[in-house]
């Protein structure tokens, strides 16, 4: 650049030098005015003509592609021009944009105080305060918030023998584009699926809009919203990465996720993953971090929560069928060692829970359920949770060898 512009600058003096040392001739005028203007009119009618004559580059220079651009191709030839012809990505930011402004008035930072019970080596104790950030989803113009359990919840697992952390003594919300903090109350918790509810004293709220997460694609766009570190209202964008992945979290619990590489982050739970049209399709649950690893983020499926979200506003608890047995897995080799058979080895069975009123015994082996060979408690609470409360499940057992039907008459989850 350097170089040009020095040209141009001796170029422009040298001309300047030339005009006024020239006398007033016909092929003076002609060399000095008349050439520069012809060539200057015909390259300007060069470039006109280029740029509005051809659809391709008029369409690049002013942004208005259409889908009937998009090209894609797999020529491998070496005579490329160097223009990428295979994507367009045309409205993606204004896409971005309504996304944004559909979902934030819907989306609430989330502040949780607790009570911290130390104790130390001689006996000595005391008390001092922690709070904690997280995000969530409004879900009614009257105040329901729908977040996650472990953002309101503390777990048992960060307290030890030398303090105890409590339940949330406090729980505060702040709403879009408002500095005032509204007192929360929690309406219900379910730990099994991490959901809660929450409601503040407030009508007129931006309820969201929900979307069919069982129709979301592999690739679609996706944006995360939520409250991470305190950051309020903060949006990141990427695409849906995957799609009914089961992930087991640090307590055992296993959920089937929508993972996405929007960025997630400490804060960001019980916030929305939204579509292009702004609509919730998952609640930002969980992530993986730590070397090596980037963008790896889950949200709990939308579809999945409304049947949640009802019983806790009408129960405070998700009311779930019950069996009341615990169980061992036997596959081929455990069973062949230890002379049973293939299924679930009953290893206790609850006092008055409706395994004990069918007559289920402990060291009973279920084989079958409905019909179907049953191989693990997974595949059992499968067939249970498809049933509500008070339904009938069919089994089949192994008894000291022998075998036998049992109705089970499903009981409710204490």
């Amino acid at each position: 650049m350097e170089e040009n512009n020095s040209k141009f600058k001796a170029i422009s003096s040298s001309g300047v030098k030339n005009y006024n040392n020239t006398k007033k001739n016909s092929s003076g005028f002609g060399k000095t005015f008349l050439i520069p203007f012809v060539s200057g009119a015909l390259g300007c009618a060069i470039v006109i003509g280029t740029c509005f004559g051809i659809p391709s580059i008029k369409n690049k220079l002013i942004g208005n592609y259409t889908n009937s651009q998009i090209s894609t191709s797999n020529n491998t030839s070496t005579n490329s021009n160097g223009y990428v012809q295979e994507i367009n990505l045309t409205n993606y930011s204004d896409t971005a944009v309504y996304a944004a402004n559909k979902i934030l008035p819907s989306i609430v930072g989330i502040n949780i105080e607790y009570t911290i019970n130390t104790t130390s080596f001689f006996g000595r104790g005391g008390t001092s305060t922690a709070s904690a950030s997280g995000s969530g989803i409004i879900i009614s113009e009257d105040g329901y918030i729908l977040t996650n359990n472990h953002v309101v919840s503390s777990n048992n697992s960060d307290s030890n023998s030398y303090y105890q952390i409590s339940e949330a003594t406090k729980v505060s919300v702040t709403l879009f584009n408002d500095d005032k903090e509204y007192e929360a109350t929690i309406v219900g918790q379910d730990q099994q699926t991490d959901l809660a509810v929450i409601k503040i004293e407030k009508t007129g709220l931006t309820k969201a809009e929900f979307a069919d997460s069982d129709s979301v694609k592999v690739g679609e766009f996706a944006m995360a919203v939520g409250n991470p570190v305190n950051m309020t209202s903060t949006v990141t964008t990427g695409i849906v990465s995957a799609v009914n992945r089961k992930i087991t979290d640090s307590d055992g619990q296993t959920y089937k996720c929508i993972q996405t590489d929007a960025a997630i982050n400490s804060g960001n739970s019980g916030g929305a993953l939204v579509n292009s049209e702004g609509k919730v399709i998952g609640i930002n649950t969980l992530k993986l971090s730590g070397t090596g690893i980037e963008g790896i983020g889950f949200a709990i499926p939308i579809n999945s929560t409304t049947d949640i979200t009802s019983q806790l506003i009408q129960y405070s608890k998700v009311k779930r069928p019950y069996i009341g047995i615990s169980g061992i897995d036997l596959d081929e080799d455990t069973a062949k060692r230890y002379n049973l058979v293939v299924g679930i080895y009953i290893k206790s069975v609850e006092d008055f829970s409706a395994a004990e009123k069918s007559g289920l015994k402990a060291g009973d082996v279920i084989i079958e359920a409905e019909g179907t060979p049953i191989t693990s408690m997974d595949k059992l609470n499968e067939f249970k949770n498809s049933h509500k409360i008070g339904d009938e499940l069919k089994i089949k057992i192994n008894r000291d060898g022998k075998e036998k039907e049992i109705t089970i008459i499903l009981g409710e989850q204490p």
